[in-house]
């Protein structure tokens, strides 16, 4: 039996591709992993497709035997690479043909023989799924790493950067695991089998993978945990909002204040007396006590502009007024098309550090107390970072959802450690470089290093309003989640009627504006949303999956329980260590 895999031309018309299709005796609606019949196309993350790979059309082989049979065997296919007829050399993985005995009519039988050729390798997907987790996962957190440091020292910061980053992958990674052994449910799909004078639809079972997270506790620790998983899913959903609000606050209040010291031609700056010091640099902590900066113009106190336009009791207000018309839509496709914005400002906060701190060079010292440039390596308030980053690195809840599509779950391990390395790197770049290089006190640096850099300098009102923009575009986003889930759960709706939306969305807003006037802080926002979702969700979780899916499977040992014990109890005194730490 001689098969040939013809590749699809580049100039074949859609209508064409259509048409062979239609021809296809054998077809599958199954657009998912798991396609053991080798008929569907798993879905790729946008980007993660070239010009070059080859398209293979579904096939199978649709034969007639005029004989009876009750059974037929056939050779595996073997490992074989070729090079074809575009100069690119595919390689094919060993799988056996899939034999299904359809329908006896008198002597003769109808069968079909399935195919599964897995898809060529390419570079292009080789780290698609890597920078898909690095691109979910970098956030707000980048604004927040150098604070981080401050609170924790040099060394302690970098140490719990690594230590962290590798605590979450090893979590996540055992998500992953425990959801292939047991999160893969049956599904019926309906594909036409061909006959010699008809279609016959046939259902055949085939693995799809199914079920969050949630769905994995249900199965193996039981409906309780089922529910504490969804809630603290909504808790974090619910912090994000919060830091996006108190971050669009500022951000637009600053935007705002730019435009009216343009237009009006008043100098609102504050400048160094020291002149070694950039002019536009600030600390804002200890103004106006600190001698390196004093105030050459001051706003009226009573000006009518002060009183409409202040940053934690007017700003947040008027930020309504933008939002509430966004998140009341059914239906939240439209902002996923800005998507990319995430990418363009973390790759703008990046060139912003490296810029800056070009500028201002090396300011930093380990061994005199009393220079301005100190740096202790160690610091009691370090639990700050820590807790921040368990959210920094938080991809738990959806990780199942990213790594679905993955054909080739074997590379799972390492397209995740990839990820984690790219995250590991780039929060520790951008913490790092503004820590060594930034010019005055360490204590100086904000929870929002923007913060540190005076309204009129150019490169930080850029970043002000393209962050600005992409936030407004990401909250609606996170808006609809919380909404969904919360539906979801108790309603068992998406969408029950634009009044309890409307009334949900009323509600989220209120707790943001009330948090972006009474609370602005967004290092201690993160850092306590972090420690109490990363203690169930990053800790607890997915040691409990690993030990009841060990358990399940008998595989269960003395060292894998005390193991993941420890883990447990680290998260545990991550979120107690949090009530210790002053951020002031």
């Amino acid at each position: 039996m001689q098969m040939r895999l013809e590749p699809r031309p580049p100039h074949q018309s859609r209508s064409n591709q259509r048409q062979a299709t239609a021809r296809t005796p054998l077809r599958s609606n199954s657009a998912g992993d798991g396609d053991e019949f080798g008929l569907g196309h798993a879905a790729h993350p946008a980007g993660c497709g070239t010009k070059s790979r080859l398209q293979f059309r579904p096939f199978a082989l649709i034969t007639s035997v005029g004989c009876l049979l009750h059974g037929l065997k056939t050779s595996p296919l073997e490992d074989r690479e070729e090079e074809n007829e575009m100069g690119l050399r595919m390689w094919y993985r060993k799988k056996s043909i899939d034999t299904v005995l359809i329908k006896s009519i008198g002597r003769k039988v109808s069968i079909t023989i399935s195919i599964p050729i897995t898809e060529p390798i390419t570079h292009s997907t080789l780290y698609c799924y890597s920078f898909s987790v690095w691109n979910t996962i970098m956030g707000s957190s980048l604004l927040v790493m150098p604070w981080g440091l401050e609170k924790a020292g040099l060394l302690t910061g970098m140490f719990l950067n690594v230590t962290m980053g590798g605590l979450c992958l090893y979590t996540t990674y055992r998500i992953l695991q425990v959801h292939q052994l047991h999160g893969e449910k049956t599904c019926t799909t309906l594909r036409y089998i061909s006959t010699v004078s008809s279609l016959w639809p046939v259902h055949f079972g085939t693995n799809n993978p199914d079920g969050e997270v949630a769905d994995l506790c249900k199965i193996l620790l039981g409906r309780s945990a089922e529910m504490v998983t969804k809630v603290i899913s909504l808790v974090v959903l619910l912090g994000a909002n919060i830091v996006y609000w108190v971050l669009m606050s500022n951000f637009l209040y600053y935007s705002v204040d730019y435009v009216h010291a343009q237009i009006t031609g008043v100098d609102l700056s504050i400048v160094p007396i020291n002149e070694t010091v950039p002019p536009s640099v600030l600390c804002l902590r200890h103004f106006p006590t600190d001698n390196t900066t004093q105030i050459l113009n001051e706003r009226l106190p009573n000006s009518t502009y002060e009183n409409l336009w202040n940053l934690h009791t007017t700003v947040p207000l008027f930020l309504v007024l933008i939002i509430i018309p966004l998140v009341n839509f059914k239906s939240a496709t439209f902002f996923t098309k800005f998507n990319s914005l995430g990418t363009l400002s973390a790759m703008y906060l990046l060139i912003f550090v490296f810029v800056k701190s070009s500028q201002w060079g090396i300011n930093i010292n380990f061994s005199d107390v009393t220079d301005i440039n100190y740096s202790p390596q160690f610091l009691s308030s370090f639990p700050a970072l820590s807790g921040m980053l368990a959210l920094s690195f938080f991809i738990h809840n959806i990780i199942i959802t990213i790594m679905r599509n993955n054909r080739h779950h074997k590379n799972n391990g390492r397209d995740l450690s990839i990820a984690y390395l790219l995250v590991t790197v780039t929060y520790a770049l951008v913490g790092t470089v503004f820590y060594i290089c930034f010019p005055l006190a360490k204590s100086c640096i904000e929870d929002n290093l923007l913060n540190n850099f005076q309204s009129w300098d150019p490169m930080t009102a850029v970043a002000r309003v393209f962050l600005f923009f992409q936030l407004v575009t990401v909250y609606p986003l996170l808006t609809y989640m919380l909404r969904v889930q919360m539906f979801t759960t108790l309603l068992r709706s998406t969408y029950p009627g634009f009044y309890h939306v409307l009334l949900l969305n009323t509600a989220i807003i209120i707790v943001c504006v009330m948090f972006a006037i009474f609370l602005p802080h967004i290092g201690t926002i993160i850092r306590f949303t972090g420690a109490l979702s990363g203690l169930v969700y990053v800790f607890t979780l997915p040691s409990l999956l690993h030990l009841a899916s060990q358990r399940k499977l008998g595989k269960q040992s003395w060292l894998s329980i005390l193991l993941h014990l420890a883990i447990i109890i680290i998260g545990g005194g991550n979120l107690l260590a949090q009530f210790f730490v002053q951020d002031l």
